[in-house]
């Protein structure tokens, strides 16, 4: 488990109180929710989004840490789609909890992921490199299993020394134990958001061009792009900018924090929005079903 401590418990001066986009242990993250809600009360976060992906089993945890530290939890997720082959993925924030189409459909994502894992280990063993499901699963804490669960078994083994690598050599896109994952179309994901009353999102565009698909996204229900990002740099973040100013869209942002050994230099709190972001989206949750 990592420390909770030095380096990456800096933030970013001035603008940044939410950082609306985190991972915790319910998905791919190393730090459980209460670790994830205690770390941002000492970056001095006055909010942080907890958005495991394909899962809200992390909520309850991060509300109970919330109130104990004193920092709002906004209830968030995050679903990976695709738009003709590019990989698109969206936030949700606030949705109902209680919404059963909600949890039915993120139990099948689950289950894919699984399936996932499955075909990526029989890849892995025609190249000479036997894992059982066992031993992924030994890294699993959460509902939702992924990749660098892999990664983890790998570096068990002794086959890598880092993610990093076991993502170059074996798991990443074109490597040769690459398995695309399930994915729902965009317009699917943003409608399981709105029908549960929350509200959609698209995360990280960066420098991919989806100019076009986002005027029948917003007719699907899409109510917001995530402008600051870790992986975004200023021409990224400006056109992010635009892209929101255009079609009115709330401008989210977030660090995409998983931990440090996960998802190097993506520190909770360096990447955010002031707090009246968060209220922008709380007043656009629970509105009409579409």
């Amino acid at each position: 488990m990592e420390a909770i401590s030095g380096p990456a418990i800096r933030r970013a001066a001035g603008f940044v109180e939410a950082d609306l986009h985190c991972h915790t242990t319910a998905s791919d993250g190393l730090l459980s929710p209460a670790e994830v809600v205690r770390l941002a009360a000492q970056c001095g976060l006055r909010a942080v989004g907890i958005t495991d992906h394909d899962t809200i089993e992390g909520w309850g945890e991060a509300m109970a840490a919330g109130r104990e530290h004193g920092v709002d939890v906004v209830r968030g997720i995050e679903l990976n789609t695709d738009w003709g082959g590019v990989e698109v993925h969206i936030l949700g924030y606030e949705m109902d909890p209680e919404s059963r189409e909600l949890e039915q459909r993120l139990q099948e994502l689950r289950r894919a992921r699984w399936l996932r894992v499955g075909a990526i280990l029989a890849r892995l063993a025609e190249l000479g490199i036997p894992l059982a499901a066992s031993e992924v699963e030994r890294y699993v804490q959460g509902e939702a299993v992924g990749r660098p669960h892999i990664a983890q078994a790998l570096i068990a083994r002794g086959y890598v020394q880092s993610t990093r690598e076991a993502f170059e050599r074996y798991l990443g896109q074109g490597a040769p134990a690459y398995v695309p994952r399930f994915k729902i179309a965009p317009e699917e994901g943003i409608g399981l958001i709105r029908a549960a009353h929350g509200v959609p999102v698209l995360a990280h565009p960066g420098a991919r061009r989806l100019e076009a698909a986002i005027p029948g996204w917003i007719k699907a229900g899409l109510q917001g792009i995530e402008v600051r990002h870790s992986e975004h740099g200023p021409a990224e973040e400006a056109r992010c900018r635009e892209l929101g100013a255009r079609y009115n869209l709330v401008l989210t942002g977030g660090s995409d924090f998983h931990g440090e050994v996960r998802k190097p230099g993506a520190i909770l709190g360096r990447w955010g929005v002031p707090y009246g972001v968060v209220e922008q989206i709380r007043a656009l949750a629970g509105g009409e079903r579409l």
